[in-house]
Parts: structure tokens; C-alpha cells; sequence
């Protein structure tokens, strides 16, 4: 099984994708391709934000670890 990649670089492969609908955006000829292209750029905006979240959530939680740790140590003293 394959490792996940880092969020810095899914990010930056989203972003690509992102620039590739930009340009599908300009050349597309009908309302279908230029709906489609807002849900898929609406997927990719979305991916992004729960990536940038996700990274947001192990920092709290590596900060509340260590709160923990400065607890039970203040316990033990």
C-alpha cells in the first residue's frame, strides 16, 4: 500500500489542478462544460480546505498533548 503524501504537496498538486481548470474555464464552449468545470473547482477548493484543516487539528492536538504532559507532570512534582 502506498504512503499518503505530504499535505504540502497535495496541496500544491491541487492548486496545479486548479490552474488546469482556470484554462479548461476559458476555452469551454458550453454552459454544460462551464457548470462542470465550477463543481469540479468547487471539489478541489473543497479538498483543500479539509487539508489545511486537517493541519490545523494536529497542531491542537499536538498542543494539548503537550498540556497534558505539563499537567501530569505538575501532578507527579
Amino acid at each position: 500500500m502506498d504512503k499518503h503524501k505530504p499535505s504540502d504537496e497535495m496541496i500544491k498538486d491541487l492548486d496545479n489542478l486548479l490552474s488546469k481548470l482556470n484554462g479548461m474555464e476559458i476555452v469551454a464552449s458550453d454552459d454544460f462544460q462551464k457548470n462542470s468545470i465550477k463543481i469540479m473547482r468547487a471539489l478541489i477548493e473543497g479538498q483543500m480546505h479539509s487539508i489545511n484543516e486537517f493541519q490545523h487539528m494536529k497542531k491542537a492536538l499536538d498542543l494539548l498533548t503537550l498540556q497534558l504532559f505539563d499537567v501530569q507532570n505538575k501532578v507527579k512534582s
